[in-house]
């Protein structure tokens, strides 16, 4: 007989094709993950995955392996999940917050397969402005809030990356930089960058409004913004510029601003965040939700 951690191990494995992000999955080591892998093929007496120094792939009988458990094991868990929620009274409102059109789309999608899994519970979605985030999480008005990373912050949980987008500045459609296909980070010492409020947390607003490039080079900043749109008018108008991610480009396109590819940053991402004394089964829920929609799409 299996054990769940072989079938977990052998499933999560034929997805991800990378002992490495296996591992992490699963929060084991890698040598747990090649071990186990190892052990399940001395038993079956065939190899279940090729290996080589790029990549892993699997066999034919470890894809017909694959084929036939995994529908077997989404029933297993899917009722077991059915039964510990029950039991637990997983019902009533869950009430999240986003910030911006983008943050709205996947939250709607995250609450629809929710509502399918779970309907006895539903989700209040909230659009908040960048200074509300924080303060509605910390004081209760929200079970979770969709938002940028990093937060490094007392009392909150990030969870998974959901979503990875590459980084944009955001300047003035007359600014020179509108003109380039690319700018870099060091080219931020020739922009005022615009300030975010300080109800954000610190980890977030160094990363968002660095004060010097990588070069040391220091940046100019400029005036405080305290939602989207305020930011993007004070753009337009010439007062400065902003780290933002592509798809500010295609929800907030605007005659007065533009938005230029910065060719060294590190991706933007985004994930949901909750109060540590908040991780009730339906913010779990949810964010397991929010997780696999975007794992299959």
């Amino acid at each position: 007989m299996l054990e769940r951690h072989e079938l977990e191990a052998f499933l999560t494995l034929a997805e991800e094709l990378h002992f490495g992000r296996t591992a992490e999955r699963l929060r084991v080591s890698t040598a747990r993950i090649s071990q186990t892998i190892a052990k399940l093929e001395r038993r079956t007496g065939v190899p279940l995955f090729t290996r080589t120094s790029r990549r892993v792939e699997l066999t034919a009988v470890g894809w017909q392996l694959y084929e036939e458990v995994r529908p077997a094991w989404d029933q297993i868990t899917t009722a077991f999940a059915r039964a510990i929620d029950s039991g637990r009274g997983l019902t009533g409102t869950l009430r999240v917050a986003f910030v911006g059109a983008a943050g709205g789309q996947l939250l709607a999608g995250a609450a629809e397969l929710f509502r399918r899994r779970l309907p006895d519970c539903d989700v209040q979605l909230r659009e908040a402005q960048i200074v509300d985030l924080m303060p509605w999480l910390r004081d209760g008005q929200v079970d979770l809030a969709l938002g940028t990373f990093p937060i490094d912050e007392p009392g909150i949980v990030t969870g998974p990356v959901l979503v990875s987008e590459m980084r944009m500045l955001a300047v003035p459609s007359q600014h020179p930089f509108a003109r380039r296909t690319s700018v870099s980070l060091d080219d931020l010492a020739r922009v005022k960058l615009l300030q975010l409020p300080d109800t954000l947390p610190i980890s977030l607003r160094e990363d968002r409004t660095p004060r010097a490039t990588p070069a040391g080079r220091p940046i100019d900043p400029g005036p405080l913004a305290s939602t989207f749109n305020e930011m993007l008018t004070l753009i337009g108008a010439g007062h400065g510029a902003f780290l933002v991610g592509a798809q500010a480009r295609r929800y907030y396109a605007r005659p007065d601003v533009a938005y230029i590819p910065i060719s060294d940053a590190p991706p933007l991402q985004w994930g949901l965040l909750w109060r540590t004394d908040g991780a009730t089964a339906r913010v779990r829920a949810f964010a397991k939700a929010a997780h696999d929609l975007v794992s299959s799409s």
